[in-house]
């Protein structure tokens, strides 16, 4: 694909790159949605025509998944670090406390709130190690009281992935898939909650999509505020207040996008053609570039690695961006470079990044 007119090839990790397909459809629709003579942005949530939008959105995602009607979409606010409280809220307690698999930032953060709340315990980490793996299966110590194991199955910041579905023994599977939901076939029938902030693989900033079992969500502490509540969201649709609009729209878009592309077994492969460029500049390299995350826990959507020392990582951000190749300084606590290669980056923009990286090394080392 092309790069166009007055765009760059967007490796940044969310609010992230979006289809171009999407975001030219949006525009063309944006003053005039469904010949309503009004933006999708100014339409009553309570309308046909968004009920719609909603339904849709809510169908195509589940179709997506492969999931039957024993689970239910929930569209809401706050972002995935609120639902890092309300999950502890809403399913543990001091006798069935949540069990945390701790792999990177985000779900140290989870852990942290359930801790807050008395109602946590850590059933594996790889902090000790600089968060370089994912823990594996004979890692996790999961205490079979649990009220739930959680996961994160992508680190944004580490570029490491769960390549396997933790077993529980029957204790139910929560995992927040914030950078990676919907970028391969999984069997999500073993999960019984995910979660994922959308604006890294799905959408703009400003929604949440939580897919779970009806018959988990169905009752919430009736201690809780209402709007902490999971079943508040699902008796009323997500509808109970105004839900942002836009942002599901957007969902909706990339979801039929994602469909149109041949669902997620293509995307899969597209991913894994992304990931293999960027990793084997890496590889072959000679030791210019240092991947941070073990081989075996390597991300498709985050490739994180470091170069000799920080001016040539500075050079390399800014050298980068000259050539149209933005968002790539890794993160702060991590230093050095992050590519971020969600379903929407094209093949193009990635063998992009690794042609320079060969040309960055050579001039460089």
């Amino acid at each position: 694909m092309k790069l166009e007119a007055n765009r760059v090839y967007n490796f940044n990790p969310g609010p992230a790159t979006l289809p171009i397909e999407v975001l030219k459809e949006a525009q063309s629709e944006f003053l005039n949605f469904n010949k309503n003579g009004m933006s999708i942005v100014e339409i009553s949530h309570r309308s046909k025509p968004y009920e719609e939008v909603h339904a849709q959105t809510k169908s195509d995602v589940l179709e997506l998944m492969q999931l039957g009607d024993d689970y239910e979409v929930l569209f809401i606010q706050g972002g995935a670090s609120l639902q890092f409280a309300m999950i502890p809220m809403n399913f543990a307690s001091a006798e069935h406390k949540g069990s945390y698999v701790l792999s990177g930032t985000f779900s140290s953060n989870a852990y942290k709130e359930a801790n807050i709340l008395g109602v946590g315990e850590i059933a594996a980490s790889s902090k000790e190690t600089g968060f370089h793996h994912v823990p594996n299966q004979s890692e996790l110590k999961i205490n079979p009281d649990a009220a739930y194991l959680h996961v994160c199955y992508n680190n944004t910041i580490y570029g490491t992935e769960f390549h396997y579905i933790p077993g529980t023994n029957g204790v139910p599977l929560f995992a927040d898939m914030s950078s990676d939901m919907l970028s391969r076939p999984i069997d999500f029938k073993k999960f019984d909650f995910i979660y994922a902030g959308v604006q890294k693989n799905l959408g703009p900033a400003g929604v949440v999509l939580v897919v779970a079992k009806k018959s988990l969500i169905e009752k919430s502490r009736d201690t809780l505020p209402t709007m902490l509540r999971y079943d508040t969201f699902y008796k009323k649709d997500s509808l109970y207040n105004t839900p942002p609009e836009f942002c599901i729209y957007m969902v909706g878009k990339v979801a039929k996008w994602i469909k149109s592309q041949g669902g997620l077994s293509a995307m899969a492969e597209r991913n894994a053609k992304k990931a293999k460029l960027l990793y084997d500049a890496i590889d072959n390299s000679n030791g210019f570039y240092r991947g941070h995350a073990d081989k075996d826990s390597r991300s498709f959507m985050n490739v994180t690695f470091r170069l000799p020392n920080e001016e040539l990582e500075k050079k390399f951000v800014a050298e980068a961006a000259a050539n149209n190749l933005c968002g790539v300084k890794g993160h702060r606590s991590v230093g050095g470079m992050r590519a971020s290669i969600y379903n929407a980056m094209p093949i193009e923009g990635a063998a992009t990044l690794a042609e320079f990286m060969e040309q960055f090394k050579n001039h460089n080392s």
